[in-house]
């Protein structure tokens, strides 16, 4: 093992013991509770639960799932060094108190956001998103306030990141109206738009009374001298008598009308606003503010905004949700562990809707910890494994950085990747074109491409800092590290975030001593672990 190594490990431990001390004695002592009744509810006596994984792969699991990227060989030899019973716990609110775990879940919800816009143009409100909910979720700010500045939004949308779901569905009322039901409540209300619901109860009077909280808003482009960009604007001032609402016309609307399908020429029925789940209405001719604001507390109070978060992290971090779908819940759903998910998101509420502190007790979970198995057949128990998940862009991007050891366009002086979300990244956006997937979608539905893979291999970027050079990570440690084998444990680790195995490591001693030259043996490794399918997965 390169010595090198071990030099920093005294001060990254140091570091980490003197981080947050102790993890919060109501997320352990919930996250214990969940397994408990998982124990209970779901398994039978005969399953065979996963073990418990190892220290290297859960540290670049939770590393990944957290921060979004790989640990550096030095923090992969500290925790495995560290003797501590309780280090996995103070590694996960050490993660949790990096800022990069802010820009990590600020750039998935983006995605969130984004992978189901309706106008290309709205992709100039993502910088201004990322870069406001990356500050919002550093400071722990609650999931419910977030909502609310989504659902109440106004503002250029370059200026203001929380109109980024509106301005996603270019202001129109049904768009924004499913959008917001589907994020916040996990709930596809928008199958009841034109009949009533084919599977819930949700009736399609229950779709336009919800819809008609968002008539009066709308977007419009903002035109100066030196700057292109929209507005989400409303409008509370009606002269005239409406009239029928048509398919192109996106202005604010005095009231939300329910379209006649057996009539389409007339105007159709004026809806009252109406929070579907409760029932709770709103006196007719209200203001868009009291509309907008209103349905934000009516939402962030039911129980299904709760249960909808959790369900969508868990099944983000375990590989599978108390729900088959992270958006399409709700009360005709059935979950897989009714008990565990009601625990979590009551406790998840009572925290005051602390998105920090639910991502530390899902982590603390034995059914996060277990090991990686393929996804269970439908007849199979749940959780009695971790799922590997393929990266999102964003990881695989800051994965490849790490690995390589390059800056990205925008890094600071003291050489820690740059946390400004407003600077645009030509190379992330394009890698993301390529890699990016809807982080809603089922992971049974993400396959890697023909593309994706010519693109790791062949990538002109990818092989400029694959083939040793002068100034490279592989020429540097080519210059430094006179062993092979310990040359080999450094690749493996600073790609895999774990030293090889021994079959592993006699296979690629044995190539080594068949290459003739030493350094193109080692970019024939190197580039070998960046296109294999475990450093493009957490497992």
């Amino acid at each position: 093992m390169p010595l090198r190594i071990f030099a920093s490990v005294a001060v990254y431990l140091a570091l980490s013991l003197a981080s947050s001390a102790a993890a919060s004695p109501t997320a352990a002592s919930v996250a214990k509770r969940v397994d408990q009744t998982l124990a209970k509810d779901v398994f039978n006596d005969n399953v065979a639960l996963a073990p418990r994984t190892d220290d290297a792969t859960f540290l670049r699991r939770v590393t990944l799932d957290l921060v979004g990227d790989i640990p550096t060989p030095e923090a992969v030899i500290a925790f495995l060094l560290d003797p501590s019973e309780d280090k996995r716990e103070r590694l996960v609110l050490k993660l949790l108190d990096d800022p990069h775990y802010g820009q990590n879940w600020a750039r998935y919800w983006r995605d969130v956001v984004f992978f189901r816009s309706q106008e290309d143009r709205a992709r100039i409100a993502a910088v201004a998103m990322v870069a406001d909910l990356t500050e919002q979720l550093n400071e722990g700010v609650g999931w419910d306030q977030i909502a609310t500045e989504f659902i109440t939004a106004r503002g250029d949308v370059k200026e203001n990141g929380h109109a980024a779901i509106i301005m996603a569905q270019n202001g129109r009322t049904e768009g924004t109206t499913a959008e917001v039901s589907r994020i916040f409540l996990g709930i596809q209300i928008q199958c009841a738009q034109c009949h009533d619901h084919p599977y819930d109860r949700w009736k399609r009077e229950q779709f336009h009374e919800l819809a008609s909280f968002f008539p009066r808003v709308a977007v419009r482009p903002v035109r100066g001298v030196t700057k292109r960009s929209f507005e989400v604007y409303s409008n509370d001032r009606y002269r005239r008598k409406n009239t029928k609402r048509q398919n192109n016309d996106r202005r604010p609307q005095a009231e939300h009308r329910m379209p006649d399908l057996e009539h389409p020429e007339v105007a159709g029925k004026v809806m009252q606003p109406k929070f579907f789940l409760t029932s709770a209405s709103l006196r007719a001719g209200a203001r868009d503010a009291e509309r907008r604001e209103q349905l934000a507390q009516w939402l962030t109070n039911d129980e299904w905004f709760a249960i909808a978060v959790v369900n969508r992290l868990w099944t983000e971090l375990v590989g599978e949700g108390f729900y088959s779908s992270v958006d399409d819940i709700g009360p005709d759903r059935e979950a897989n562990a009714p008990t565990a998910v009601k625990i979590l998101a009551s406790k998840f509420r009572a925290s005051g809707y602390d998105l920090k502190w639910l991502l530390a007790a899902i982590c603390q979970t034995e059914a996060y910890q277990r090991e990686a198995r393929p996804r269970r057949k439908s007849s199979d128990e749940p959780f009695v494994a971790n799922v590997p998940q393929r990266l999102r862009s964003d990881q695989l991007f800051n994965a490849l950085l790490t690995a390589l050891n390059v800056d990205e366009p925008g890094r600071n002086l003291s050489g820690s990747r740059a946390m400004n979300p407003q600077r645009r990244s030509l190379p992330r956006d394009k890698f993301a074109e390529l890699f990016g997937f809807d982080p809603s979608n089922s992971r049974d539905d993400i396959a890697a491409t023909i593309p994706q893979s010519l693109a790791l291999m062949n990538s002109s970027e990818v092989n400029r800092y694959v083939q040793p050079s002068k100034t490279n990570l592989l020429a540097h440690l080519l210059r430094e590290i006179d062993d092979d084998e310990s040359l080999i444990v450094e690749l493996y680790l600073r790609c895999l975030s774990r030293e090889p195995h021994d079959d592993e490591l006699v296979l690629a001693l044995t190539y080594c001593e068949q290459v003739p030259r030493r350094n193109e043996a080692f970019e024939d490794l190197l580039w070998a672990l960046i296109n294999s399918a475990e450093f493009q997965y957490r497992k």
